[in-house]
């Protein structure tokens, strides 16, 4: 088991990536598309222009506040499923913040609505830690329900907001780019793309995330109940205060994402069919990075070349962007499978010993035939 456990996380991940791949190649192969030329497509969709670079970053933008948001909670042991439902209600507060208050100067409004989006998904993290800290409810099953909870009631409030507020029964009125997180230096220097300053926040969230899990009190609270709540109770910490804590800000950072998306992206509200895919995926993501502050980076830049990429697929290769998402699923697979991957390595490892091993006693046993035949000779 420890020689299992021994490899490094990046190692693995990077084998899921590479496997993942490879599932998406044969899918293509057997479907009739040259796979070679599918994935030369998708690269040249996400990074061929300064456009779709702007919109790569863009699309990381919820995808490394909702995997740092889901890393926390992991951290102190708990699963937050709710990260979809918690972006929702961000996204909601922030943007009709800004509506209801356009006569404000942006310069208030939009640092209010952004703090707004936060704590309401905050709250939204907060009452599932309350559940588990005061009653043992999985948080598991009360993320799920939440998620429905939010969507619904949020399309509900959407549908409710005053006529002027609305072009349809379903959606807001735009912002105008001025009350949003939108700036035209980001805009000018990727092609025109919505890249906005919700990424700068994401990169700044990130870090002090780290900080605050790496270098604080608090941070080694929320690690040592994770790791084993007995022990950290006996050592006087509340493991009760660090559940609630550590989902708290876990909703923060998926509320600060649907900010980020309504207030940056979308600049509107519009009814959703299902809780928002960013966070799911940023789950994914943080699963990827392997408990990696830095790897969420990476991995949420994988999947945005992925999402973006894929977009351009099927008019430079042919290839369907469903397939993407086959290529993203088994990635999750392979990553889910880590067990699997670390097994396939220790066994390589242990083919690689005993060949060596072969080579070493060859000699010996060569040595061991001369001397004999010498000593029968005498």
């Amino acid at each position: 088991m420890n020689k299992i456990n021994s490899y490094g996380t990046g190692l693995v991940a990077g084998l899921a990536v590479f496997f993942g791949l490879m599932v998406g190649a044969i899918i293509m192969l057997v479907s009739g598309f040259n796979p070679v030329t599918g994935y030369v497509s998708l690269v040249q969709s996400a990074l061929g222009s300064s456009l779709n670079i702007g919109e790569v970053l863009r699309s990381m933008t919820p995808l490394i506040l909702t995997a740092a948001g889901f890393l926390v909670a992991q951290s102190a042991g708990f699963f937050n499923i709710g990260l979809a439902g918690q972006v929702w209600v961000g996204w909601i507060a922030s943007t009709w913040f800004v509506l209801v208050n356009q006569s404000m100067t942006p310069w208030l409004s939009i640092p209010l609505a952004v703090i707004i989006g936060a704590l309401a998904g905050a709250l939204m993290g907060a009452l599932p830690g309350w559940l588990r800290a005061q009653f043992g409810a999985s948080e598991v099953i009360t993320t799920i329900m939440l998620n429905y909870i939010a969507l619904y009631g949020g399309n509900a409030f959407v549908q409710g907001l005053p006529k002027k507020l609305m072009t349809t029964t379903d959606m807001t009125v735009t912002l105008p780019t001025e009350d949003s997180l939108r700036w035209d230096l980001l805009a000018n220097l990727t092609g025109g793309s919505r890249l906005n300053i919700g990424f700068i926040i994401a990169i700044v969230a990130l870090v002090a995330i780290w900080f605050i899990m790496k270098r604080t009190t608090l941070g080694f609270e929320i690690r040592a109940v994770g790791l084993n709540p007995d022990a950290a109770r006996y050592a006087g910490l509340s493991a009760k205060r660090t559940a609630v804590t550590a989902m708290t800000i876990s909703g923060l950072l998926a509320g600060l994402a649907g900010a980020t998306e309504g207030l940056g992206t979308y600049l509107n509200i519009f009814s959703q069919t299902g809780a928002p895919q960013v966070g799911y995926d940023g789950m994914a993501v943080a699963l990827l990075a392997s408990s990696s502050f830095l790897g969420i980076f990476f991995a949420a830049l994988l999947f945005s070349i992925l999402s973006v990429g894929g977009l351009g697929m099927p008019l430079a290769s042919g290839v369907p962007t469903e397939l993407v998402s086959v290529v993203t699923a088994s990635i999750i697979f392979f990553i889910g499978a880590n067990y699997l991957i670390r097994l396939i390595l220790v066994k390589i490892d242990e083919d690689d010993a005993k060949q060596k091993a072969k080579k070493l006693a060859g000699p010996q046993k060569k040595g061991r035939k001369d001397k004999k035949v010498e000593k029968e000779a005498e």
